[in-house]
């Protein structure tokens, strides 16, 4: 299972890099907008979301997508960062909020109608975020690098719990996450960040590092509540993964758990800092 992950892994790295250097915008938004609608139907599964519901669900999905492109291309930057902080407010009202309050209680939502305004509210501010994120400058890196940092807290905590983890963070939700695992992230995104901060030509002015690690550290926070709280839902549908679109890795929600609560608190960070 692990080759078969990593190969996937690969493709997929290799895949993303391409799209991400060598697609025009429109060919990166179309991309995006294909990633968010996968992601519906995934969350309409995991809803319970069945029959004329979870189409609705998906299309009214799409609808907020391609709204959000169409209102970009006709509207003055002034308007449209108004909606973009709004998308991304209700984002961290989200994940600040009320996903810790969830987890914390142990909710359990039955209601499919509920779950669906979640999973707006989870999945149009990443799709936002992917294209915001390209598109600041210096454009792609600081999508590049917001992604890069999710994924070395993912990777240093898969390998730190299976070597050292012993002590569960949440047996309830996901018993194979420890708070080894999470150690383990702390410290792979640090090395990730000083590697970037003393190589990179956009991200090595000294007073960055200090900003840098500390906003990895709260990221790591953020894709530790990700995961989890994808894993609560899936728990609550009683399923182990969201699909079967990627082999090894279950569906595409099991692999940008991490990025739906990151992605957009990111993009919010960086636009206030440029528009205060």
């Amino acid at each position: 299972m692990l080759k078969l992950r990593v190969m996937t892994a690969v493709v997929l790295l290799l895949l993303f890099l391409l799209a991400l250097f060598a697609l025009p915008v429109s060919g990166w938004i179309m991309l995006v907008v294909v990633v968010v609608a996968q992601g519906a139907a995934e969350w309409s599964r995991l809803s319970k979301l069945t029959g004329g519901r979870a189409y609705v669900f998906w299309a009214l999905t799409l609808v907020m997508m391609l709204g959000l492109v169409w209102f970009d291309a006709s509207r003055p930057a002034e308007q449209q960062v108004f909606i973009h902080l709004l998308v991304y407010a209700v984002s961290a009202l989200l994940w600040l909020i009320v996903v810790p309050t969830w987890l914390m209680t142990g909710w359990k939502v039955a209601n499919p109608y509920l779950m669906a305004l979640v999973g707006w509210a989870l999945l149009v501010p990443t799709g936002l975020a992917m294209m915001d994120l390209r598109a600041f400058d210096p454009s792609p890196w600081v999508l590049l690098f917001v992604m890069g940092l999710v994924a070395a807290a993912d990777i240093s905590a898969y390998f730190a719990g299976r070597k050292f983890g012993k002590n569960k963070l949440a047996p309830s939700i996901s018993p194979g996450k420890t708070w080894e695992g999470v150690a383990g992230a702390m410290l792979g995104v640090s090395v990730y960040v000083v590697l970037v901060w003393r190589f990179s030509p956009y991200f090595s002015q000294r007073e960055l590092l200090p900003v840098l690690l500390l906003a990895s550290w709260w990221w790591v926070v953020l894709a530790v509540i990700g995961d989890l709280f994808e894993s609560a839902i899936k728990r609550q549908a009683g399923v182990k993964d969201s699909g079967a679109l990627l082999p090894g890795h279950g569906g595409l929600l099991d692999r940008i758990d991490a990025l739906t609560s990151t992605l957009p608190l990111a993009a919010l960070a960086i636009l206030l800092q440029r528009i205060g």
